[in-house]
């Protein structure tokens, strides 16, 4: 996104000491872990960036502290303002099925790891039938950056809707929450979106600037572009998603792997 991004809150000395304090005590830590341990800030560290917090190498055990969480999502490119609807058409992955994806942002939360998450409810239909239906849980810490807390995923299989393999929630059989979105994105930024290792391991970098963008909804001369993928689980897929300060994802396009894609078509307000 060109223009102006999210400024960083103002830092009292009380809490910056509490930061540095904390990283004493991890540095301490880390003689006795090895080269191994991970490599995760705290949350309350201030200043902190998306990378620093949900970094995509070494051992992944990112350190959440409730209380620096907030009630509600207002990050500028992720809003998720409960009431709200964000509805999608495109293509499945063989480029030719007809999908429609319809985002509802819930009046519910979820309590995960001690922090209240925002449910959010995703139901993708092809033909007019639907084939998917999700709850994702996702949360802001007071820095900005939206974390994706877990996934409830189920799938149409032989007429009947079965949990998705790839279902998850942060804290159940190894699986810890990733930023779905930075609050200060900067260019460069690497992070991870969620972690269950063997079913979800998707990762992000921010590529910047996006350009001018039209889709049905609008068209939107500043954008913020990243790329998501999953090296891991799916090499080769590379998928860049638009996003617009003040509405947020915009459009969805698979690079290389498949050819999926999606455009927001229109927003639904509270």
């Amino acid at each position: 996104m060109t223009g102006r991004l999210r400024p960083r809150p103002y830092v009292s000395l009380s809490l910056v000491a509490l930061a540095v304090l904390a990283l004493l005590a991890a540095a301490c830590g880390s003689s006795k872990q090895g080269s191994g341990s991970s490599t995760a800030s705290t949350v309350s560290e201030r200043g902190a960036s998306a990378s620093a917090l949900a970094p995509i190498h070494g051992t992944y055990a990112p350190k959440i502290d409730p209380a620096n969480f907030v009630a509600t999502i207002d990050n500028r490119y992720f809003p998720l303002l409960p009431g709200t609807g964000f509805h999608y058409r495109g293509v499945a992955e063989n480029g030719k099925t007809p999908q429609n994806d319809d985002m509802v942002v819930t009046h519910r939360t979820k309590t995960i790891l001690g922090i209240k998450c925002v449910v959010v409810r995703d139901t993708v239909s092809s033909r007019g039938t639907p084939i998917e239906h999700t709850l994702d849980w996702y949360a802001q810490d007071k820095e900005g950056n939206v974390w994706y807390v877990g996934e409830d995923t189920r799938e149409l299989h032989h007429g009947k809707f079965v949990k998705a393999d790839d279902s998850w929630e942060a804290g159940v059989a190894g699986a810890e929450p990733g930023i779905i979105m930075p609050g200060d994105p900067q260019q460069g930024d690497t992070y991870r979106q969620e972690y269950y290792p063997r079913y979800a391991l998707d990762q992000a970098r921010v590529l910047g600037p996006g350009g001018s963008v039209t889709v049905p909804n609008g068209s939107y001369p500043d954008t913020l572009l990243t790329v998501e993928t999953a090296p891991k689980l799916d090499p080769g897929v590379a998928e860049r998603k638009w996003y617009v300060a003040g509405v947020g994802d915009i459009k969805e396009h698979t690079v290389s792997g498949n050819h999926e894609e999606i455009v927001l078509v229109s927003v639904t307000k509270p």
